[in-house]
């Protein structure tokens, strides 16, 4: 798609690049959750940004009130009150682009009866195809350090042929996909691999370093 942001008009494929990305939308702009997220956002950015994602808002409002709007969120930072913020805020005020993109939420509207624009996440590879994609409802706040930790999940899987279990942090021991045989996964795996015994005596619960 094309559309204009704080940062002039793009198309989202040329401004995406060789990066990963990261694209969530908001409902309306001045609204107090959505200063949380964003705020949260702008302070995770460095983080983002050492692991080659771009990060991109959207909103469905105008490029001004975007411009206003990033004033409250630095001030809710405790930072000076710019226009600026580490990534750019896409103006959707027609929905179009939510709308295109599945991003309404059914059950909220606002004060003119219109489906509101849900907390979506993508994350998009840079082979520009979709990887993941989360849709919290419109009143509850994303938690910005997951989807950091799913990005790192996403990035190590790509490279490595490995899963990561529940809860997995960056140093944390990975599991061994149930389609490597194993006759291979010594080969495979340097580090070894350790299977946990279980009842059913079936060997699926494979670690590796």
């Amino acid at each position: 798609f094309e559309a204009d942001t704080t940062i002039g008009h793009i198309r989202f494929h040329d401004f995406l690049g060789d990066s990963w990305g990261v694209l969530f939308s908001h409902p309306r702009d001045y609204t107090p959750v959505c200063t949380t997220e964003l705020g949260r956002a702008a302070k995770l950015a460095p983080e983002f940004k050492k692991r080659n994602v771009r990060m991109i808002a959207l909103s469905i409002d105008s490029v001004q009130d975007h411009f206003g709007w990033s004033k409250d969120i630095n001030s809710y930072n405790c930072d000076e009150p710019t226009e600026t913020l580490p990534f750019a805020i896409i103006a959707d005020p027609k929905r179009d682009l939510a709308v295109k993109l599945g991003m309404l939420d059914p059950d909220e509207k606002d004060m003119d009866g219109m489906p509101v624009t849900a907390r979506c996440v993508f994350i998009i590879g840079p082979d520009k195809k979709l990887k993941l994609s989360i849709l919290y409802p419109a009143t509850t706040g994303r938690n910005f350090d997951e989807i950091l930790r799913v990005v790192d999940s996403l990035q190590l899987t790509a490279v490595h042929n490995v899963a990561t279990p529940v809860d997995w942090k960056p140093g944390d021991r990975v599991m061994v996909p149930p389609t490597v045989p194993e006759e291979s996964a010594s080969k495979l795996y340097p580090c070894g691999v350790f299977t946990k015994e279980l009842p059913s005596g079936k060997k699926y619960l494979r670690y590796t370093a």
